[in-house]
């Protein structure tokens, strides 16, 4: 099952860059960074040639197949990708800016020119103070609350290397220390939530084949690999910094898992004997509700007989009809004045 990532109509920080088309005149385009339209594709009347890089699996099946069209996925970019200006759409974490930055500047070098376009709500404005190790940016158009930044590398950038960029912290659970290895942009990125440890605290009996759906920095399976070692845990989620995340955790803890990306259910092809979820409800920075919803009404089908369903919510969220409607009764196992637990079974 896959979910819907191109907007209809070009979103505000694209508009900009199509009032300025001049700048992408004749280039070897690469886009990154918080792409949710259709406007790259068009770049290619532009463009001498255009390579999108995205951390979203949702993204990236639906461009895969584009004619003229080179894809990449992943938390870092292929030694193939030859480009001499990056189109980067401002992502909502500063980090993650501040990663892809390193990251780019690193596998394209001197030369490179930079166009930077976003929400001014978004913290765009300090691109200015980032850039700085690379060269020199400056804004050159506004409007619909947006801004449009160029630029050129000018300096060699220091080698990147994604193991500087993890966090790792503890959380103490039940006895046990878990080490956390967490990328920037990554849910329970520094910290503990405290959804998932209601969560853990209401799981019991947890046995055979356990998905841990909307895995982010790979905390709930985890602690679960490392209290019950006789599940098979696997986890997935659509941001391949999560991906590398949640290896990295369970790397760190000397525990086994299978983590795979997945677009809601695109790649999940096994039965599961439980399914465990914080399910994700933002969209960059919106909120949506579709990737949960379609979780939820589409879980009968990876679930083996007797197979259970648990997932931690915002109280105020309106699951259980969803989960009655695909699984029957819908337990609450614990709630407090933020979080619910919810339970059914097929």
């Amino acid at each position: 099952m896959s979910s819907e990532y191109f907007s209809v109509q070009n979103s505000a920080p694209s508009q900009i860059a199509e009032r300025q088309l001049a700048y992408f005149q004749g280039k070897h385009l690469l886009v990154a960074g918080e792409i949710e339209d259709q406007f790259p594709l068009q770049l290619r009347q532009t463009c001498q040639s255009v390579s999108i890089f995205t951390t979203h699996y949702g993204y990236y099946r639906q461009i895969a197949n584009t004619p003229d069209i080179t894809a990449y996925f992943g938390a870092t970019l292929s030694d193939t990708c030859h480009a001499d200006m990056v189109l980067l759409y401002w992502p909502k974490a500063k980090q993650e800016a501040e990663y892809l930055l390193a990251m780019l500047m690193t596998k394209l070098g001197p030369g490179t020119e930079i166009v930077v376009i976003g929400e001014n709500r978004s913290g765009i404005k300090s691109i200015e103070k980032l850039f700085e190790p690379y060269g020199i940016i400056r804004k050159y158009d506004a409007a619909r609350r947006c801004s449009f930044y160029w630029g050129e590398c000018s300096h060699p950038p220091e080698q990147f290397n994604m193991q500087d960029w993890f966090k790792t912290y503890t959380v103490n659970y039940q006895q046990k220390e878990i080490i956390v290895k967490s990328l920037p942009g990554v849910f329970s990125h520094g910290e503990f939530d405290l959804g998932s440890q209601l969560l853990l605290d209401n799981l019991s009996d947890v046995r055979g084949d356990v998905l841990d759906f909307g895995c982010g920095a790979g905390v709930i399976g985890t602690v679960i690999a490392a209290k019950y070692p006789a599940v098979t845990i696997s986890m997935c989620d659509v941001s391949a910094f999560a991906i590398e995340s949640s290896k990295a955790t369970l790397a760190a803890n000397g525990l086994d898992g299978h983590v795979f990306p997945s677009d809601i259910y695109s790649d999940v092809t096994a039965s599961y004997d439980h399914l465990i979820s914080n399910p994700p409800f933002h969209s960059g920075l919106g909120t949506s509700y579709h990737v949960s919803e379609t979780f939820l009404t589409q879980s009968p089908h990876y679930l083996k007989p007797r197979g259970r369903l648990t997932i931690v919510a915002n109280s105020f969220l309106k699951y259980p009809p969803l989960i009655e409607q695909a699984l029957g009764r819908c337990d609450t196992l614990a709630k407090t004045n933020k979080f619910a637990i919810y339970q059914a079974a097929h």
